[in-house]
């Protein structure tokens, strides 16, 4: 499974770096735009625009981040791509849905929607919404609905 996800710090700062910045205080939220990248203890999510929700309880707490346009999240030696991603950070989840990849020390698993749950460190791959192109519209081609993936085998002595 997924070990670099394991134990994430989803309560640790969220810091951003984007184009553009449009501050939506009646929504609760911000929106991100121009190679966006948002960083949390040692998580990376990059995609070309983001919608940061956030909740005010004395400070300004995020609770959810969603990202489209063709998204890339990294931890460690993990990358999982796929065409748009939301991160709740209060269940701790991580959800992409689209032509979704996860690449683990020379694995690679692709399908429809992936599934990343922080709390474990588990990643979970399935075909649904697997024929959707960006912009949630049904596209030709894709995994047809189902999961495909290449494994590496280590070398065994003779």
């Amino acid at each position: 499974a997924a070990q670099a996800l394991a134990n994430h710090n989803s309560g640790a700062p969220v810091d951003f770096a984007a184009g553009s910045i449009e501050v939506q205080d009646r929504a609760d939220g911000v929106v991100l735009e121009g190679n966006v990248r948002v960083t949390q203890a040692g998580l990376t999510v990059t995609a070309p625009r983001m919608t940061v929700a956030y909740t005010r309880s004395g400070g300004t707490d995020v609770n959810r981040l969603d990202a489209t346009g063709g998204v890339t999240v990294v931890k460690g030696d993990e990358t999982a791509k796929g065409n748009v991603a939301i991160y709740d950070l209060d269940r701790r989840l991580i959800t992409m849905v689209g032509n979704v990849e996860l690449r683990q020390r020379g694995n690679n698993l692709r399908g429809g929607r992936l599934v990343i749950d922080l709390n474990t460190g588990r990643a979970t791959v399935d075909g649904r919404g697997a024929a959707r192109g960006p912009d949630g519209n049904p596209i030709q081609g894709g995994t047809g609905g189902r999961v495909t993936g290449t494994f590496t085998v280590p070398e065994r002595k003779q």
